[in-house]
């Protein structure tokens, strides 16, 4: 594991899981870290468990407006209003990770709501926010014009200051430990974390996560990886469930804190899947 990160650049932790037996393997898998969009895994389950128990109903209608579009993909940066079901919000947030459809979904379904079943899965300190708050955290840290977008005011900032953000400081950003996640993820794939319903449509959901050049790239076509990505100037995760082709499936989170702010760090992305498949390799030698 030190050697898949130092030649990345980066501080990295693991954990994996295997949900069949229990065995499981970790670096530094106790030790909080900044979750990014991970964070939204939680929230995805929440709503799936209200959708579940009719509490909440899917093809409701919501709109993205200006108060919650903040710029980046999906609907977060297009330049007009977007209406869509509750459904496709939580399908934007999981597959494209949308961070306007993510604060909307949050209000939908509540912030203490998605607290309260964190705390009933054992998991109360599980860090969730919206990413509004998190970008005004951001402007605050480096003196921005609140409002307005932080990728158009960044020219004059300095690595050093990117790098000493808040956001990438677990005690003050959503966070968890790796092994938390995968307890998460584990609760998740066995029907324990909400109804089986639920349970289902969370896993759908991340089966259908565009991104594949993180955990998916560390393993062949035979395998399959549904996931959920983080990403914050020097912070780049994944945390999923990798089954094999016996069946036999595996929940691993990687995290890294790199060295550099670079919006592509491919070394560093290579070597999340190169940890995933070391664990698990390992889990099931």
């Amino acid at each position: 594991m030190e050697r898949i990160f130092a030649d990345a650049r980066a501080e990295g932790f693991v954990h994996a899981l295997d949900l069949t037996d229990g065995t499981e393997v970790g670096h530094r898998a106790d030790t909080p870290v900044v979750l990014a969009s991970v964070f939204k895994i939680p929230i995805a389950l929440e709503y799936a468990r209200q959708a579940a128990t009719g509490e909440l109903d899917r093809a409701a209608r919501r709109t993205v407006t200006a108060d919650h579009r903040m710029g980046g993909s999906a609907t977060a940066g297009c330049g007009n209003d977007v209406e869509m079901s509750v459904r496709d919000l939580a399908f934007m947030m999981m597959t494209i990770s949308d961070n306007a459809a993510t604060d909307l979904l949050l209000d939908v379904v509540g912030q203490d709501r998605v607290r309260a079943t964190l705390r009933a899965l054992g998991l109360p300190g599980f860090g969730v926010r919206s990413c509004r708050s998190l970008d005004d955290d951001i402007r605050r840290d480096l003196g921005l014009a609140p409002g307005s977008s932080i990728d158009d005011q960044l020219d004059h900032v300095t690595e050093a200051d990117l790098l000493a953000l808040s956001t990438h400081d677990p005690a003050r950003a959503p966070s968890a430990t790796p092994r938390e996640v995968t307890t998460l993820l584990r609760a998740i794939w066995r029907d324990e974390a909400a109804p089986v319903e639920a349970c289902t449509e969370v896993r759908s959901l991340m089966a259908q996560q565009v991104w594949q050049h993180r955990l998916s790239a560390g393993f062949g076509p035979e395998m399959t990886v549904a996931g959920k990505t983080g990403t914050e100037f020097a912070v780049r995760n994944e945390a999923g469930v990798v089954t094999c082709p016996d069946g036999r499936r595996y929940a691993v989170g990687v995290f890294l804190r790199t060295a550099s702010t670079a919006t592509r760090q491919p070394a560093a992305d290579q070597a999340i899947g190169r940890a995933a498949h070391a664990t698990i390799r390992w889990l099931r030698s």
